[in-house]
Formats: C-alpha cells, sequence, structure tokens
C-alpha cells in the first residue's frame, strides 16, 4: 500500500498515511487533519519509493 506524507503548517510535525489509493481519495475528499494538532492546514510532501522486482535468471 502507498505512504503519503504530510506536513502540519500550525505545528510543523510531520506524519504518513497508509492506505489503498481510493481510501486516500475519500480521506482527502474528507479533509485530512494532523493528528497531533489536528488541524487541516497540512501539506501534502514529496517521498521517495522503492521497487521491488522479481529476478529472473
Amino acid at each position: 500500500m502507498p505512504t503519503y506524507e504530510f506536513l502540519c503548517t500550525k505545528c510543523d510535525k510531520s506524519f504518513e498515511i497508509v492506505s489503498s489509493i481510493s481510501q486516500f481519495e475519500q480521506k482527502q475528499r474528507e479533509g485530512i487533519q494532523c493528528p497531533t494538532c489536528g488541524s487541516p492546514e497540512v501539506k501534502r510532501q514529496i517521498s521517495s519509493f522503492q521497487v521491488k522486482t522479481a529476478k529472473k535468471s
């Protein structure tokens, strides 16, 4: 499942949301809030990702 990273502009804390793409879209419509202070003033951060492939020999 994808991991989405956010930064709260009010309390300056970062947090992650791990969910499927469809669940994340639903959360965006409802509004994402900081789990520390409850503020809806959050910015999505650019995060790195990892790809795992099967190696055929």
